[in-house]
């Protein structure tokens, strides 16, 4: 706008305010107050759109070069170049038991890919949101986590639902799995060993978990999950060809993002707080204007549900603002499963002191003691009496100010409120994956899916199902289907949804869902948060599922068909080398060659191996592959 000097941004982004802050005070394309961010309902963000993008900068310095509105839209595959990519970690991980299979101490080296360029929170989410979430629900006295960061040719690495806990979950939920195998504990009962069972617990990583109850978690979703039928469904299958498995994940996240010394300490430049503004209006209607950002989570239903049942007026007399930096003074957006542990704790701090105003006015109304004044479902009583005003009646004298004077109270009923939370908040419960693998081709297929978690007070449980349903989507993808590669000249090979596998309806079951509750401590309404959960627990329990119905640890993920032994063969002779083959690819038996390149200890004894290349299907793209601990077995 020539006239007035100012820059609109219409962005998608997950935080305005920050996206206005970054571009006014270090681009310097204009002073704050001339710069405005409007960032509307944008569809998903899942961490993709906290990050400022060259691009959006670039469009305003365009814009203000030839004084027209410029435009500028980003297609699939330059998204595929240029938007922050999720995970990347290789990890190697070592877990000790006692002889009674309690957890005595876990240990873990990560080397984690920030891609070619540091980008927001890379350096934080292999490292704080990783490192300190490596004790899970277990009673783990001691911890050890070394991470190596390094820049590669790669897009950067940065937050993706979930960032860096559903890391730590699959590091810690493999480690458990395994020994419980090696062990011969079911892995319930493991898991029932190691749980933390008082609170509040501190880990020997940073965390202090508040509040929670895994146990509760745990023998709900497997009753829901009928574990008890497992091996019978498991016999039905191996008579059709098939091999059922079954994995657990109990995880656990930190969100609600987060206290303002925790991050400041770690070198943030911004708090992690969050604003809000309630107005009354003298009909008695309310605007809510939030720092939060909504991008697909409901909070317009969900924060507005908050403001009727406390004021006691009907839903429709709500209305939710948010993404506008020119409405709402300040904000740090949505991430990191905070808009309701946060961003709605502070509406909550708003209206209480909305309804202590509201309790003056009626207070002069009525002609009674403020102290005498109470409220409930709608409408102020005096105590003891039959006096009553209702909250429509109560703001309207707000505003016209006939019942008091200046000097007793100030007209009007709008109140503000920044609320810094004192923890985190820890999600935390329990999902069974079942899957049945083809052992013709590979595939697998989900068959059952249960999900028992503690978010803590739950407002609207319809929102929540969807969140989970969405969360456990995008893990299994992440599981089985979903990677990125490059090539040997360091080329974007999966640069389209032509080639890059996304999930569908038809690679998943319908899930049975159910939670359980403690309250978070920690904010006013007692919530934990529910954005991230399915993606955090659903890789580990996928993998876990995997490995136990083909018999092999030596999965990594996406397990695609092609990641798994497709025939097996057979181990003979008894004297002399050990031979065995299977029909597998190529990457698979190059690495099983090196693996036992010095031959395999069976009973004391170093035996030689022979790896026997067989194609009974003529077909010069398969190979054998052989896993180790199937030749021991």
């Amino acid at each position: 706008d020539p006239g007035t000097d100012q820059l609109t941004l219409w962005n998608t982004t997950q935080n305005p305010h920050v996206a206005r802050l970054v571009i006014a005070a270090f681009v310097g394309m204009a002073p704050e107050h001339k710069l405005r961010v409007i960032a509307p309902d944008v569809g998903g963000g899942f961490g993709s759109k906290i990050f400022i993008y060259p691009e959006e900068v670039v469009a305003l310095w365009a814009s203000k070069r030839v004084n027209r509105p410029v435009k500028w839209v980003s297609d699939r595959s330059e998204a595929f170049l240029s938007d922050a990519h999720g995970r990347d970690h290789v990890t190697h991980a070592e877990m000790a038991f006692d002889g009674d299979g309690r957890i005595t101490g876990l240990r873990a080296k990560t080397i984690a890919n920030l891609g070619a360029y540091m980008s927001t929170f890379s350096s934080s989410v292999p490292t704080y949101l990783y490192g300190t979430l490596l004790s899970g629900q277990y009673d783990i006295p001691s911890i050890y986590c070394e991470v190596d960061a390094v820049y590669t040719n790669t897009v950067p690495v940065d937050a993706y639902r979930g960032a860096g806990r559903p890391e730590a979950t699959f590091v810690v939920e493999r480690l458990v799995e395994v020994a419980a195998r090696e062990m011969g504990i079911e892995p319930a009962e493991i898991r029932r060993r190691n749980f933390i069972k008082s609170f509040p617990h501190q880990t020997p990583v940073i965390m202090a978990y508040d509040a929670g109850d895994y146990l509760a978690s745990l023998k709900k979703a497997v009753e829901a999950a009928d574990v008890k039928g497992f091996n019978k469904r498991k016999r039905d299958a191996a008579r059709h060809g098939k091999l059922r498995g079954l994995g657990f994940s109990t995880y656990i996240e930190a969100c609600g993002l987060a206290p303002s010394q925790a991050v400041g300490s770690l070198g943030a430049g911004v708090g992690l707080w969050e604003s809000a503004e309630v107005r009354v209006n003298p009909t008695g209607s309310v605007e809510v204007l939030t720092g939060s950002h909504a991008h697909g989570q409901g909070h317009e239903t969900t924060f507005a549900q908050v403001v009727s049942e406390r004021l006691g007026i009907p839903i429709e007399n709500v209305s939710i603002v948010h993404g506008d930096t020119d409405k709402v003074q300040f904000g740090m957006g949505t991430y990191g499963s905070r808009s309701g542990a946060v961003g709605m704790s502070a509406i909550v701090k708003a209206l209480d002191k909305i309804e202590a105003k509201a309790k003056k006015v009626a207070a002069h109304m009525l002609e009674a003691a403020e102290g005498d004044i109470e409220f409930k479902d709608g409408k102020f009583t005096v105590a003891g009496t039959d006096k009553s005003a209702a909250f429509g009646d109560v703001a309207l004298n707000a505003y016209i100010a006939h019942k008091f004077t200046g000097a007793e109270l100030e007209p009007g009923l709008k109140e503000t409120s920044f609320y810094d939370p004192t923890n985190f908040t820890f999600p935390a419960g329990c999902h069974i994956c079942e899957v049945e693998v083809d052992t013709d081709t590979g595939k697998t297929e989900v068959v059952n899916w249960t999900a028992v978690d503690d978010f803590g007070t739950v407002i609207n449980p319809m929102i929540v199902e969807g969140q989970v349903h969405g969360g456990i989507a995008q893990g299994v993808g992440q599981a089985l289907l979903e990677g990125v590669v490059y090539d040997k000249d360091g080329q974007l090979v999966t640069g389209s949804l032509m080639d890059y596998t996304m999930p569908r309806a038809h690679d998943l079951p319908s899930f049975k869902v159910g939670t359980t509750e403690t309250k978070a401590p920690s904010n006013p309404l007692g919530i934990k948060g529910c954005g991230e959960a399915g993606a955090i627990a659903a890789p580990a329990a996928v993998i876990n599922a995997i490995t136990d119905a083909i018999g092999s640890e030596h999965i990594a993920m996406p397990a695609t068909a092609q990641a798994r032994p497709i025939k097996l063969g057979y181990v003979s002779p008894q004297t002399g080398p050990l031979a065995a083959f299977a029909e597998a690819d190529n990457f698979i038996i190059a690495n099983f060659k090196e693996a036992t390149k010095n031959g395999i200890k069976i009973g004391g004894a170093t035996v030689p191996v022979e790896v026997v290349v067989k194609d009974s299907q003529s077909n010069p793209n398969r190979a054998a592959q052989v896993a180790k601990d199937l030749i021991v077995q």
